[in-house]
């Protein structure tokens, strides 16, 4: 299943996107896809509901959402990708470097990408999400992907300045406004038969700039999520954002970053695309 949340007279409602491709309002079924939706087994309810119910219709111009409400959190996980840690002159790290995200960052998949005021280094990342399905405390490895709900594409956009020359820690360039878009859709982890084997991508005004498969992941998925839940818990609805590969601007020579008017478009395969368009804050 296909899960989109999408905005109709200035109110954001759920979705789906049915087999045949359109787009459907649940909003009759009476939950948002939050914690309490993932916690009580949201998306098997919802499959059955299915079965019987009548749903409008919704045009395919219609503004998406994040595909899933604010969560509790955003784990970010860097220099997951050997290529990437490669060409940021990083090594290749012991353990799963963690930061977190603001959930304020969160915004559609298609909106505008707003440069922070005084940015002159912000960047790009395409990154596969895990949405976690339960709650998730000392999980093993081996039962790691009981706890996935669903995966979705997100694009980790970064200030590099405040990232890495501001002190303190990678939040504070990993957080601003619309810096997370989540989307088009979140799939249910029975649609990806192997998300350690997916291309994704990503351009810059069409120029191919990130072109990669998740086999290049250092730490795989359980191993991620069995580490994290060392630290911390992972409730229902949270977001693992698991990495970037090779191509994003800090690493060319000289460094490349966004410009307001232009255009950054990317996908992973099975999870759908994405567009922004950059614009300077205005403020």
């Amino acid at each position: 299943m296909k899960l989109i949340r999408f905005e109709q007279e200035g109110k954001v409602k759920p979705g789906i996107i049915s087999p045949d491709g359109r787009w459907l309002d649940v909003s009759a079924f009476g939950e948002d896809y939050n914690e309490d939706f993932f916690t009580h087994d949201g998306p098997g309810r919802l499959s059955e509901w299915l079965k019987t119910a009548q749903c409008p219709e919704v045009s395919q111009d219609t503004r998406l959402d994040s595909c899933v409400a604010r969560p509790s959190k955003i784990i970010c996980i860097g220099l997951n990708y050997a290529k990437h840690a490669a060409e940021t002159g990083a090594a290749i790290p012991k353990e799963p470097v963690v930061f977190f995200k603001s959930t304020t960052a969160l915004c559609g998949p298609n909106d505008e990408v707003v440069i922070p005021r005084n940015s002159v280094k912000t960047d790009w990342e395409v990154e596969l999400a895990v949405v976690i399905g339960k709650r998730a405390s000392y999980v093993d490895a081996d039962d790691a992907l009981d706890y996935v709900a669903g995966y979705c594409t997100h694009n980790d956009y970064s200030e590099r300045e405040y990232q890495l020359e501001r002190g303190g820690q990678w939040v504070k360039g990993k957080s601003a406004d619309t810096f997370a878009p989540l989307g088009p859709f979140m799939a249910t982890k029975d649609e990806i038969a192997d998300p350690h084997n997916l291309n994704l991508w990503l351009k810059v005004n069409g120029e191919k700039l990130q072109d990669s498969n998740t086999s290049d992941f250092i730490f795989n998925i359980p191993y991620v999520i069995e580490h994290l839940t060392q630290f911390m818990t992972l409730l229902p609805g949270d977001v693992i954002s698991t990495g970037t590969p090779a191509g994003v601007g800090l690493g060319f020579n000289p460094p490349r970053y966004l410009k307001p008017g232009d255009v950054v478009e990317l996908g992973i395969e099975g999870l759908g695309e994405q567009r922004q368009t950059a614009v300077a804050y205005k403020g």
